[in-house]
């Protein structure tokens, strides 16, 4: 028999909150996240907006910041989710065996400031007594730079001697993040397993990169408005940033310990497009896919999906693709199915996007609202279905899919239900 996954803890950084209430409140309410980047110097760059977080340093979880002086951002985040995420489920001294207990996050490439970085090593070679300017390159900095280096400090954090992996996706590293971590606890090999995802791409190469390729909007007047997916005046997405940690735990360990639940992880799927690097596939092959899978997984039909979260970034290619994919998939349900993507309120946080819209997923179960796709105001009618313009909805869900599509042809689904008694006997009965 499989054994069963459940949420039990939330984690959040977000540029709409940290807080579980604060993010549901703002999020439901169609704030929008999206302003001049404050960061860094933007003004040189085609693109001068960013959803970021602010107002948010790692005091707010009991941390010395001088500890982490060169600690990229995406480190932080995930750090702050994770500490909130363990902090929500109350698991850590519920855990009888720390290597059973593990931590797999989707983080991508950090990067710091180069320029202001080499400027330094000239400036120290000037005046230092070294034969190279390389002698004066802290390793450890390097150290702090590899993208797994945020699980890691997760599993130092909590004494998580389990499995310790990260995975590097480009849009759907979280994720496949919580889709593997969840098969690994089915499998037995783990009670435990943080999960989700973290990143920033506010800097100059973000901006640089994305806007070699065409992929961001350009409307910056009001920043706001700019992140418009589904709308027939949408010129691309919004790059954002954060992070969402779960506490995915095996069913009868947190019932055992009378955990709150949140929701089941009922499903996972991901396929390849084996297309273009930059382009999804034009019929959408492994978006079908990846939700066929997940809808497979979890045992479900399709009129039982209650809402969608969508990838939705607010390109033109992605969101008809994702729509023709969700008719492909859903056939004659498609068009009652409410959708929504809050990246038009929280920007595209790249590799942690998939974790952060689970929590979505799992928040408007619990709640019974979905949260609105804002700046839908001319709906593009290759992009007819029912996308939950400019206001929340209360909706009962029992069962949610979150989807995601990322750069290279990646795909992946998630299913999340809410938790049935039943559940058991049925698996049971099947195996």
């Amino acid at each position: 028999m499989k054994r069963r996954v459940v949420i039990t803890g939330i984690g959040l950084v977000t540029p709409l909150g940290s807080t579980i209430n604060e993010f549901w409140k703002q999020l439901t309410a169609g704030q929008s996240a999206v302003g001049r980047i404050q960061s860094f110097n933007a003004s040189r760059y085609p693109v001068t907006i960013a959803a970021e977080v602010r107002d948010w340093s790692l005091a707010d979880i009991g941390e010395n910041s001088r500890q982490w002086p060169r600690c990229p951002r995406q480190t932080m985040f995930s750090l702050g989710a994770g500490v909130n995420a363990v902090n929500d489920a109350g698991i850590l001294d519920r855990i009888d065996d720390p290597r059973r207990f593990g931590v797999y996050l989707g983080c991508g490439e950090p990067f710091t400031d180069f320029e202001s970085f080499t400027r330094s090593i000239d400036q120290a070679s000037k005046t230092a007594d070294v034969d190279s300017p390389l002698q004066l390159f802290d390793p450890d900095l390097k150290q702090q730079y590899t993208p797994n280096m945020p699980a890691l400090q997760l599993a130092a954090r909590f004494a998580a001697q389990g499995p310790n992996l990260n995975c590097i996706a480009a849009c759907v590293s979280a994720t496949q993040a919580i889709g593997k971590a969840m098969r690994m606890i089915r499998r037995g090999e783990t009670d435990v397993m943080l999960c989700g995802g973290a990143h920033s791409c506010v800097h100059e190469f973000g901006l640089t990169g994305f806007s070699r390729l065409s992929a961001l909007s350009k409307r910056s007047d009001p920043p706001e408005a700019a992140s418009r997916p589904f709308d027939r005046d949408r010129d691309g997405f919004v790059i954002g940033e954060g992070a969402a940690v779960l506490v995915a735990e095996e069913y009868e360990h947190a019932k055992s310990r009378g955990a709150k639940i949140y929701g089941e992880i009922r499903g996972y799927g991901s396929a390849q497009d084996a297309y273009r690097v930059t382009d999804t596939h034009p019929d959408g092959r492994g978006t079908i896919a990846a939700m066929k899978r997940a809808l497979d997984d979890s045992r479900l039909a399709e009129d039982s999906i209650d809402y969608i979260n969508a990838h939705g970034t607010g390109t033109q290619l992605n969101d008809k693709v994702e729509t023709a994919a969700i008719k492909q998939v859903f056939g004659s349900c498609a068009a009652s199915i409410p959708i929504s993507s809050t990246k038009s309120m929280l920007g595209h946080a790249t590799t942690a996007c998939g974790a952060i819209e689970l929590a979505v997923c799992l928040l408007a179960m619990q709640s019974e609202v979905i949260p609105p796709t804002i700046n839908l105001d001319h709906p593009d009618p290759a992009c007819d279905l029912d996308y939950v313009p400019n206001a929340a909805r209360e909706h009962p869900c029992t069962h949610i899919l979150s989807n995601n599509i990322g750069f290279g042809g990646q795909n992946a689904a998630l299913v999340v239900s809410k938790v049935s008694e039943c559940m058991t006997a049925e698996l049971r009965r099947a195996a």
